[in-house]
């Protein structure tokens, strides 16, 4: 499977997104879909046009994932469009806050500053900033980036949903795009272990350390909180 193969697969429903990222319901289809309200029609963020599609790509996941470190900035996320829409004109590629060039190499960041200032993206909204004399990510990126594993071309191909269980991971190609360690869904170990299955056990049955299962359990219990 190609990069582009896999930013291009469709992995999720949008009511899918919502719950893996923790965003209200229906957020992601006004982000990626667009809405309408009160005869007004907005665009949606990370698409170059509205649309009725019912699937979320790998690449709109990744993107929306970066999208949601900014839903407590205090402006809408629509204002994130113009440059959103710039970057991708510029990088020539589909979805370009799935590529970690545009975010830690100097090239990366210096493209990215300058559409901010083309299109007056707001402070609270920038996707680096200046510090000391350089270019950085902004603190919402740089949380971003902790949470995704790029491959050696940079591209978005695992996402880490959750800081405390770095084994728990988020790939489309695995569990289909639930969160797993190795191929099992962390929902399902826990399940068995609400069952009443001991933990040991359940490694053994799964051929997993003992430490992927309590992480396991461990995310689903942090995530029902």
């Amino acid at each position: 499977m190609t990069r582009r193969d896999l930013l291009e697969r469709p992995t999720y429903t949008m009511s899918q997104v919502d719950r893996l990222i923790g965003l209200p319901p229906g957020t992601t289809r006004r982000w990626i879909g667009g809405y309408s309200r009160n005869s007004r029609t907005c665009d949606p963020v990370v698409r170059p046009r509205p649309t009725s599609e019912t699937h979320v790509t790998w690449g709109r996941f990744v993107e929306t994932r970066l999208l949601a470190e900014y839903r407590n900035a205090g402006v809408p996320i629509i204002n994130m469009w113009p440059a959103v829409a710039k970057l991708r004109s510029e990088t020539d590629v589909h979805y370009p806050l799935a590529h970690a060039a545009n975010f830690v190499t100097s090239s990366g960041k210096e493209l990215v500053q300058r559409v901010q200032e083309q299109v007056g993206l707001q402070r609270e909204l920038l996707l680096v900033i200046p510090r000391n004399g350089q270019l950085v990510m902004a603190d919402a990126v740089e949380l971003f980036v902790k949470a995704v594993e790029f491959d050696e071309s940079g591209t978005a191909v695992r996402l880490l949903p959750e800081p405390r269980t770095p084994e728990v991971k988020i790939d489309p190609v695995r569990a289909f795009g639930e969160p797993a360690v190795r191929s099992v869904p962390t929902e399902v170990i826990a399940e068995q272990v609400r069952a009443g299955d001991p933990e040991d056990l359940i490694a053994e049955l799964y051929e997993l350390p003992l430490e992927q299962v309590r992480q396991a359990v461990l995310f689903e219990k942090l995530r029902s909180v």
